[in-house]
């Protein structure tokens, strides 16, 4: 089992101020380097950056989405395990440990959040979206929601510390349009971009600043 030293300082960082949005824009396309103020009528979303241990490593877990929905504009893409708040969840945090619990079978009770990363609107779907950070102490079974996910994806955090994991495609998005150079991360030759590469990339300057801080 790897040490625990990293989810401690993690903790403690995320107690601190956050890289915040010039953390999220190293991974933002050309759109979306200015960032869009939510609207009155943005949705609130919340989503788990779900952190475990695994062999010797730590990982993060995602999932890719059902492709073909004509109501999800995310459908097919890679992101966290999350979706809309609701009412009944109270804190935000619930939202993200019900979803996630929802979508891979996770057991809520035993996440402990470790913090919140920054907020993040979502033009195509109006969301207004609200990044946490778990750990669990073990490796979960995971059990996919069938009707919403296709996938799940287990990835070595070391992975994606990793520089040669942040590459650059041109995406095509619809018939009409084509986001050129797109930044994303490699992850099992799938492509991890948009929102979901944003939020991974404030959660690696976290990491980077602790780093940095240690060493001075």
């Amino acid at each position: 089992m790897p040490s625990t030293s990293l989810i401690r300082e993690l903790e403690k960082r995320l107690q601190l101020p956050l890289p915040g949005k010039p953390a999220q824009r190293i991974m933002a396309h050309a759109v979306r380097q200015c960032f869009q103020a939510p609207p009155r009528d943005a949705k609130t979303a919340c989503v788990l950056s779900l952190l475990y241990p695994k062999y010797s490593d730590w990982h993060l877990v995602l999932i890719q989405r059902k492709s073909g929905h004509p109501d999800d504009p995310h459908g097919g893409q890679i992101g966290f395990p999350g979706g809309q708040y609701e009412e009944a969840d109270g804190k935000l945090a619930n939202g993200a440990l019900r979803e996630a619990e929802e979508e891979v079978g996770v057991r809520s009770e035993d996440v402990k959040v470790l913090g919140k990363l920054t907020k993040l609107y979502i033009p195509v779907s109006n969301f207004l979206v609200h990044p946490f950070v778990g750990y669990l102490p073990y490796a979960p079974v995971f059990s996919p929601q069938l009707s919403e996910v296709d996938a799940i994806l287990e990835i070595p955090f070391a992975h994606l510390q990793h520089p040669d994991t942040v590459q650059k495609i041109d995406l095509k998005i619809s018939e009409n349009i084509i986001l050129k150079n797109v930044p994303y991360f490699n992850v099992h030759e799938k492509v991890v971009w948009g929102a979901t590469a944003m939020i991974i990339s404030e959660l690696l300057e976290v990491l980077k600043n602790q780093e940095n801080r240690e060493g001075t």
